[in-house]
């Protein structure tokens, strides 16, 4: 249990550490730069295989899902872009897609993903394990997601029920993940339960709940025990961070307190909170939020500690923790959060971007190589930019 004078300390800490950097780019700014990095992250598109080249399969369910987000927020300029076709297209043609997946953890724990693809399987007429669908509960919550953001762009006319109803698809198969922790596991093929798909799957449960009305006690009672157990679990340390699973004896096992393990629960928390009333989860997930802009950035801006090189997995993180940042600050706003955002997202177009757009991994430069999940990550700052500046 963190107490509430270390928690207030913390804010303090960060609401100093982010005042020294108080004039930013404007809306429009952020918004330019975003159909900038719109155009640069489709040279990476495969129309084909509806997937992004050069990243994983997990990384291009998130490449959607910031794709998404921007329709989102500016439908218009969306549509101008062929967002809602791209979207269509790789709902399309990534249910075509044989994809095997071998995961490891590296000696620090970073996780690193083997993808095998063989795509234009015509036989395929119903999503099965070679589809959305795989050995890893994770992958299969981020898919989830992407296809729940893409329901939330259904506002103007992209059949966004069908993508709802992906998404409840693959939430029945991660519930068949039942871990002896508690929770889920991470894969189908290992007894490890980890942090990432846990939050996955409750923030997949209670985004459902508030988008299936008529089953929505079904996804909030399912929401409810999960994050009862996790908050129980151990996963949450002294630091208000989280760890990156539970060992064999189902205690946090102290591995690398990575920024989508901090970032995935806000959005979670927040959904939850939507779904059931429950204002203190916003609190929860504030204390979570502060923890890691105090002790996960370097000279202000987010740093996973692995820079340049976090491997294909690695990557995509801290675009995680924007992302579900921003929608914590939607909910609970704050001046340290806002600051935050807006911080990282110059940061990013100043000093970590190259001659042809491209964004690297590492925010406050120097431009490295850079993939199409370096660019969805780090354009998840500079789209969440938009909302607050």
């Amino acid at each position: 249990m963190v107490s509430s004078s270390f928690v207030g300390g913390l804010a303090a800490r960060a609401v100093f550490y982010m005042s020294s950097h108080n004039t930013f780019n404007t809306q429009a700014a952020y918004d330019a730069n975003s159909v900038t990095a719109i155009h640069t992250l489709q040279t990476w598109y495969n129309q084909g295989t509806g997937l992004w080249d050069s990243t994983g399969w997990w990384n291009s369910a998130n490449c959607l899902t910031v794709l998404a987000d921007y329709a989102v927020q500016n439908p218009n300029s969306a549509s101008s872009l062929g967002i809602p076709n791209i979207i269509q297209n790789t709902y399309e043609q990534a249910q075509k897609t044989t994809v095997q997946a071998v995961k490891a953890l590296s000696a620090v724990g970073l996780p690193i993903s083997t993808y095998t693809r063989v795509s234009k399987r015509s036989d395929i007429s119903k999503r099965g394990f070679d589809n959305f669908l795989n050995d890893y509960y994770d992958d299969e919550g981020w898919w989830a997601l992407a296809m729940i953001r893409a329901h939330d762009v259904g506002v103007y006319g992209l059949g966004d029920q069908k993508y709802l109803q992906a998404a409840m698809e693959i939430f029945e198969d991660m519930k068949g993940g039942a871990s002896k922790c508690g929770g889920i596991y991470w894969s189908k093929v290992g007894t490890y339960t980890n942090a990432i798909a846990n939050e996955l799957y409750l923030k997949v449960a209670a985004s459902l709940a508030n988008r299936v009305p008529d089953k929505k006690q079904y996804y909030l009672d399912i929401a409810n025990r999960e994050w009862a157990w996790f908050k129980g679990s151990g996963l949450i340390n002294g630091d208000n961070l989280i760890n990156d699973g539970l060992d064999d004896s189902c205690k946090n096992n102290g591995m690398a307190t990575w920024t989508y393990n901090q970032g995935v629960i806000l959005g979670a928390l927040v959904e939850l909170s939507k779904a059931s009333g429950d204002k203190s989860l916003l609190t929860e997930a504030s204390n979570i939020a502060t923890a890691a802009i105090v002790h996960l950035t370097r000279d202000g801006i987010l740093y996973e500690g692995c820079e340049p090189d976090c491997g294909a997995d690695g990557v995509q993180f801290k675009g995680v923790f924007m992302r579900n940042l921003i929608t914590l600050q939607q909910a609970a706003p704050q001046d340290a959060f806002k600051n935050f955002l807006l911080k990282n997202a110059d940061a990013i177009w100043a000093n970590d971007r190259n001659s042809q757009n491209q964004l690297g991994p590492t925010w406050n430069g120097p431009f490295a190589t850079a993939s199409a999940g370096t660019q969805s990550s780090a354009m998840d700052a500079i789209i969440a930019a938009i909302a607050v500046a």
